[in-house]
């Protein structure tokens, strides 16, 4: 893979003269955990019964927005109109409702060891999510012990306007303290892509879900890789270019 010519394509792009890497910006799910395919069935499934024509591939299409945002979205699409307050949060209600009753999500292959391999480089973990679930951060924590500061976390509560918009990626600059330049982005999804490219970030993209990776590059990712395993074992490689 020819990182030297993808970073340098970001340079241009985005006016930066060099990359001076500190911290590394991941998504959540589809990134750190391989939960996509339970909420791609419990979004689709409470989308449907409220009337709404929501497939699991629009779910990871919508990735990355807040529950309010996707469900607007689709109502808006399909009916001209957004939807409600009270449908919102009937609706955002009865997914959560659904998604607990599921088995517990595994760690993404390869996430742990990557999320380690980046601590152990000096950089600053961070997570950028749509997400916002009562129980986050103890799942954060339980699944990846000590590697992430509460601090660094961007969640949905955080932001009004959460992915496409760079709103939730700008906030976790300002919290962590650093520039465009000095941070990376690893997403799964168009979505978050396109959120990380317009807050000026080197963008990498984990095809983790069923999509084309056309589709994440026509997002703006300047790498896709086949899975978050491959990025890991891909590592050492990325980091020297990007330094």
């Amino acid at each position: 893979m020819n990182y030297e010519k993808a970073i340098q394509d970001y340079k241009q792009l985005q006016g930066h003269k060099a990359l001076q890497l500190r911290a590394v910006l991941f998504d959540m799910d589809g990134v750190l955990f391989d939960s996509m395919p339970y909420h791609a069935e419990a979004w689709s499934q409470v989308m449907s019964e409220a009337g709404f024509n929501f497939s699991r591939e629009d779910v990871y299409m919508n990735e990355g927005r807040t529950g309010a945002d996707t469900i607007n979205t689709a109502s808006i699409a399909q009916f001209g109109h957004p939807s409600t307050p009270e449908q919102i949060d009937a609706l955002c209600k009865a997914k959560c409702d659904l998604f607990a009753t599921y088995p517990p999500t595994p760690r993404m292959a390869g996430a742990i060891e990557l999320v380690k391999k980046v601590k152990a480089c000096g950089l600053t973990p961070m997570i950028v999510t749509g997400s916002g679930t009562p129980t986050l951060l103890d799942r954060i924590e339980s699944n990846f012990p000590g590697l992430f500061d509460p601090a660094h976390i961007v969640t949905s509560f955080n932001v009004k306007r959460g992915k496409p918009f760079p709103d939730p990626y700008l906030l976790a600059l300002e919290k962590g303290g650093f520039e465009a330049h000095q941070a990376i982005v690893v997403e799964n999804a168009p979505l978050g892509v396109t959120a990380g490219v317009a807050a000026g970030l080197f963008t990498v993209a984990a095809n983790t879900g069923p999509l084309k990776e056309s589709v994440l590059y026509e997002a703006g990712a300047s790498i896709v890789f086949p899975s978050m395993q491959t990025l890991c074992d891909e590592w050492d490689n990325l980091f020297t270019a990007l330094n």
